[in-house]
């Protein structure tokens, strides 16, 4: 399972998988840091595809299509916000993972990019993020039903995030 995953540092809207996941906020419309890259990258028609899904509950998943992307489908989940770890942040987590993966079985996608949902302005701390997502991913990938997902990349905007991610999935 561990040659599963991938950790790299990059641009996650330059990805060649068939689906990249959006830390988005739970309009679904935009905002800043990963969000509002994929927005621009991806185009006006991703923005009036969001309108029409009314927005997204914290630990949700919903798809669209990728538009100028090189993946062809958008997977957007909204993190929690960080308030201290005793509000459900880490169920929270777990579970936009798990909705993302979802998505990728119920559309038949095979190789998906996370970012490091919620470690940006929302202040997840990275490691205790990264823990939550590798072991989501990893119980997730080892139930017989998930076996057509082939790869699933973490892509990393940053060399420190890079090395927590690294760090992490060289313990498996």
């Amino acid at each position: 399972m561990k040659e599963k995953l991938e950790v790299m540092v990059g641009d996650i809207t330059t990805l060649e998988v068939d689906a990249i996941v959006n830390a988005a906020n739970s309009t679904l419309l935009g905002g800043g840091g990963v969000d509002g890259a994929i927005h621009r990258a991806a185009g006006k028609g991703l923005l009036e595809e969001c309108r029409s899904l009314g927005g997204c509950p914290t630990g949700e998943a919903k798809i669209t299509k990728g538009y100028k992307l090189k993946a062809s489908y958008i997977i957007h989940t909204v993190g929690p916000i960080w308030k201290g770890g005793n509000e459900e942040e880490a169920d929270l987590l777990q579970n936009c993972y798990q909705s993302s993966l979802k998505l990728c079985l119920k559309n038949e996608i095979i190789t998906v990019a996370f970012p490091a949902i919620s470690t940006g302005i929302y202040g997840y701390p990275k490691e205790e993020a990264c823990k939550v997502a590798i072991k989501t991913i990893c119980n997730f990938l080892n139930n017989k039903d998930s076996f057509n997902i082939k790869k699933v990349v973490f892509c990393c905007f940053d060399q420190l995030t890079f090395e927590i991610y690294k760090k992490e999935i060289d313990f498996l």
